[in-house]
């Protein structure tokens, strides 16, 4: 490992990290969630997802303008305000970041070639801890896990995981199902710490062996981590962390996730019509190609607003159909016989603050 330092000297090739979102710049859903821990999921930085197993302890995930000089502005943070010292067995707090199979297809997984693969981040914590990364494939149910330590101060850590060779089963498809998962374990029960670390070489997943000696986040109530310049790559070697134009990071997530957010009252999502006395009916462009058909979900108060009017809703908005580029979106509106009349889907004039997701998550 080594200090963390500037990138006065990095290669001018791209495309060598896949990470998205290594620099920790884009948040879409939120910059600061307090008191998770209950349940698994996305929650504030984008393509970071937190498996939350059985826990006692709560935390607040944010984006942080705390980043290593010359590296990021930005790190992710995890303050724990709840602290757990009774370990169950089956505990577990686990920082996912999920790669899509045909990004990963340079590692040859599975076959003869396969090559190596280097993962390097910029780490630091309130205090000395042990943590480990685990590389799991799991289509396959392959593993490898390594240990890094923190200090007070940023730290750039360059963990190398062997190929994986052979194992008997097929390559990772090319297709947009996950591929590998790169995993942060920082607190785990005897159910994943109470074998032999599996750190040589890729194996069939055990779980006994696979956060064997790391130390809890939720020690003490005053424990922080930092994460930040999280970078994968092909090959031995950890090269300087890859600076990428923040226009072309967000697109890359928005592949996954894209958020309509409203700015003030009144603000228009779509333009549509109704198609009954009380049917709405419109589409939404997406802003980039998603990697499925995404879902929805929406949080606040909506309305159609039809000539000079604004129509309450009885029911929606709910998706009626969805491609990977546009989704058609319906509503019910609460009057009636307003058929044949074209209008627009907005957030209510009281809640200027509504959202709509669109969700296409590994």
């Amino acid at each position: 490992m080594t200090k963390a330092r500037t990138n006065a000297s990095a290669s001018p090739a791209v495309g060598r990290n896949m990470v998205i979102n290594g620099a920790m710049n884009v948040a879409q859903r939120s910059a600061s969630v307090a008191d998770l821990g209950a349940a698994s999921g996305y929650f504030t930085l984008d393509r970071y997802r937190w498996i939350a197993g059985s826990l006692a302890g709560r935390f607040t995930m944010s984006q942080t303008a705390d980043g290593p000089n010359g590296i990021s502005a930005n790190c992710l943070k995890v303050d724990c305000t709840t602290a757990d010292t009774s370990i169950a067995a089956g505990e577990r707090l686990v920082l996912q970041h999920k790669i899509e199979s045909q990004n990963c297809q340079r590692i040859g997984k599975g076959v003869a070639g396969a090559k190596q693969v280097t993962v390097s981040f910029y780490v630091k914590a309130s205090a000395a801890f042990t943590f480990g990364l685990e590389i799991f494939q799991s289509a396959h149910s392959r593993q490898c896990t390594k240990l890094f330590d923190t200090t007070t101060d940023w730290v750039r850590h360059e963990l190398t995981f062997p190929a994986d060779v052979d194992d008997g089963s097929s390559p990772i498809a090319d297709d947009t199902t996950e591929g590998i998962v790169l995993q942060f374990w920082i607190h785990a029960g005897a159910t994943y710490t109470g074998g032999t670390l599996n750190t040589a070489a890729f194996a069939n997943s055990t779980n006994a062996n696979r956060a064997v000696g790391i130390d809890s986040i939720f020690s003490d109530d005053a424990n922080n981590f930092f994460l930040t310049g999280l970078q994968c790559e092909v090959g031995p070697v950890a090269t300087e962390f890859e600076q990428e134009d923040i226009g072309t990071t967000l697109a890359k997530c928005q592949r996954y996730y894209q958020k309509w957010l409203a700015n003030t009252a009144n603000d228009t999502i779509f333009t549509g019509g109704m198609i009954s006395d009380t049917g709405f009916i419109g589409d939404y462009f997406l802003r980039t190609s998603m990697r499925a058909e995404p879902t929805i979900s929406t949080t606040g108060t909506f309305a159609v607003r039809l000539k000079t009017n604004d129509r309450a809703l009885s029911a929606g908005p709910v998706l009626n159909r969805a491609t990977p580029d546009n989704v058609q979106i319906s509503a019910t509106i609460a009057d009636n016989n307003e058929s044949g009349f074209a209008g627009f889907l907005k957030c209510a004039d009281s809640d200027d603050d509504a959202f709509v997701e669109f969700i296409a998550e590994l």
